[in-house]
C-alpha cells in the first residue's frame, strides 16, 4: 500500500508569548494541570503533515487518549480522492483515495495499539453518507478519530452542509463525541479543517505577502485564499498552518492573519504534534509532542502597513515550541520543559545570510524551515542582536528582520544549539 503521508498536490493543501520569568517555570508548574476536577471536555491532536508511520509518541497519545488497549479509532479519509478519481484504485501498491487511505491508517492504528480502527466511509462520492443513521451509529461506537490528509475543502463539502456550515450529522457526533471528552486528531488537512473562522485555503508565502488574501477556494495554487466560515471550529483561539516550516508558510500565515485581525496562528510543523487539552474553554492548554516543533505568530501588537502598494508588518513576534513545551492559550503563556536550560550564546560568528526566507517553490535549490533556521543561529550567537534574510524573489523582494527585542528567551535540550525559541520580534518590509 502506498504511504498516504502527503496526498494532496504538493505545497497546495495548508494552511507571543510571557516574559522570560513565565518560561522558567518549575517542573511543577510545566506540568501541572490547569483544569478543575470534574470539567469533562475531550481534546485535539493536530499534525503538521507527513505524520511517519514510525512515530509511536503521537499514534501512542492519540491512542491512549482514546482508551489506551481499549481505543477504538474512527478514521476519516474525506479529503483525498474518491475511487472513482484514483486511476490506480485496484493496485494496493499504488492506490492512494479516500478508501485506501483509509484501510491505511485503520491498520497503522491497529499496530500501534489500538483494540480497533475503522474507516468511516465518507467522501466526496458518498456526501449522503454524512446523514446516514447507520454511519453515526458506526461514530458512537468509537472512543477517538483521526482525519487524514489531503484537501481540506472536500471535508468542507463532506462534512458541513449549505452557506451556513451546518453540522451535518455525522460530524454533530463527532462534536458531541469531543464534548463529552473523546479525542479528535488529524495530519495536514485533518489538522486544518480543526480551524474555527477564516480558514486557510490554499496559497504561498512570497505571493501572500506581494497580493495579500482573498475569501475562496482557487484553482490557483499561490493564491492565498481562506474560508471566512472557516472549518470545523474544534480550536477557535488562533489559526492554523501545516507544513510550516518544510513549506516555509510562515509568511503566508503572518499576512492572513493581520487581513482577517487574528493575533494569533499555530503554526504546525511536519511529523509533530500540538496536543490540546479543554479546546474552546478557558482553560485550553497545549503540549507540543515530537521532533519539529509549533510555531506561536503573535500579533497583538503587530501593526500593518501599505506603501506605494507594498504591505509591510511591524513588531509580530515568532515563539518555536518543541517537544514537551507546553502553552496555556488563556494567558498566551509558554512554559518551556524543564529539562530544557536558557541557552547563553557563545558563538561570534555572524548568522549566515539567507536569500530564500520562506523557501520559494521557484527557487531549485532552496531549503526547508530557513527562518527556522535563521532564527536558531540569530538566538545562538552573541555577535549580533538582529538579523536579516530575504525572499528568492524580487518585484518587491521582502525582508525579514529577526531581533532579540525585550521578552526574548532561547533554550537548549542538549547544551549545545538552541532549539525553543519564545518572543523573537519579526518585522517584514519591502522594496
Amino acid at each position: 500500500m502506498r504511504v498516504p503521508s502527503a496526498p494532496a498536490p504538493a505545497r497546495r493543501t495548508v494552511l507571543a508569548c510571557g516574559i522570560a520569568a513565565a518560561l522558567l517555570a518549575g517542573a511543577s508548574a510545566a506540568s501541572a494541570d490547569p483544569r478543575p476536577a470534574g470539567h469533562h471536555a475531550g481534546s485535539l491532536v493536530l499534525i503538521g503533515g507527513a505524520l511517519k508511520e514510525s512515530n509511536t509518541q503521537v499514534y501512542g497519545e492519540i491512542i491512549k487518549r482514546a482508551g489506551g488497549p481499549k481505543a477504538r479509532i474512527g478514521v476519516i479519509t474525506a479529503a483525498s480522492v474518491p475511487e472513482s478519481q484514483d486511476p490506480h484504485a485496484g493496485d494496493p501498491a499504488r492506490c492512494s483515495n479516500s478508501a485506501c487511505n483509509g484501510a491505511y491508517y485503520a491498520d497503522l492504528f491497529k499496530r500501534h495499539g489500538a483494540a480497533d480502527a475503522q474507516w468511516i466511509p465518507l467522501d466526496i462520492d458518498h456526501v449522503a453518507n454524512a446523514d446516514s443513521d447507520s454511519v453515526v451509529a458506526q461514530v458512537e461506537s468509537m472512543s477517538g478519530f483521526f482525519f487524514g490528509g489531503g484537501d481540506q475543502y472536500r471535508y468542507v463539502t463532506t462534512l458541513l452542509r449549505g452557506e451556513e456550515h451546518t453540522d451535518s450529522k455525522v460530524l454533530a457526533a463527532i462534536r458531541a463525541k469531543l464534548a463529552r471528552g473523546a479525542v479528535v486528531s488529524g495530519s495536514s488537512a485533518g489538522a486544518q479543517i480543526a480551524s474555527g473562522p477564516d480558514m486557510v485555503s490554499g496559497g504561498e508565502s512570497y505571493e501572500g505577502l506581494r497580493d495579500g488574501s482573498a475569501p475562496g477556494y482557487f484553482d490557483d495554487p499561490a493564491r492565498l485564499g481562506y474560508l471566512p466560515r472557516g472549518g470545523f471550529g474544534f480550536l477557535r483561539s488562533g489559526l492554523i498552518d501545516t507544513h510550516t516550516g518544510a513549506y516555509g508558510r510562515e509568511g503566508r500565515a503572518l499576512r492572513l492573519a493581520s487581513d482577517t485581525g487574528h493575533d494569533r496562528v499555530y503554526a504546525l510543523e511536519e511529523n509533530t504534534a500540538l496536543v490540546v487539552d479543554r479546546p474552546g474553554t478557558r482553560y485550553e492548554h497545549m503540549t507540543v509532542l515530537g521532533p519539529n516543533g509549533v510555531a506561536v505568530l503573535d500579533l497583538r501588537g503587530a501593526g500593518a502597513h501599505e506603501s506605494a502598494g507594498a504591505w509591510s508588518l511591524r513588531r509580530a513576534r515568532y515563539s518555536y515550541l518543541t517537544d514537551e513545551d507546553q502553552y496555556d492559550a488563556h494567558t498566551w503563556t509558554p512554559r518551556v520543559h524543564p529539562d530544557k536550560q536558557r541557552l547563553t550564546p557563545t558563538a561570534t560568528n555572524p548568522v549566515p545570510a539567507n536569500n530564500d526566507v520562506f523557501h520559494s517553490v521557484a527557487n531549485p535549490d532552496g531549503t526547508p524551515y530557513s527562518l527556522r533556521t535563521t532564527a536558531r543561529a540569530l538566538a545562538a550567537t552573541r555577535a549580533q542582536n538582529s538579523a536579516t534574510a530575504t525572499t528568492f524573489e524580487t518585484g518587491p523582494r521582502f525582508t525579514v528582520t529577526l531581533t532579540k527585542a525585550r521578552g526574548f528567551a532561547a533554550f537548549t535540550a542538549d547544551g549545545a544549539g538552541a532549539g525553543t525559541l519564545v518572543s523573537l520580534r519579526i518585522d517584514i518590509t519591502a522594496k
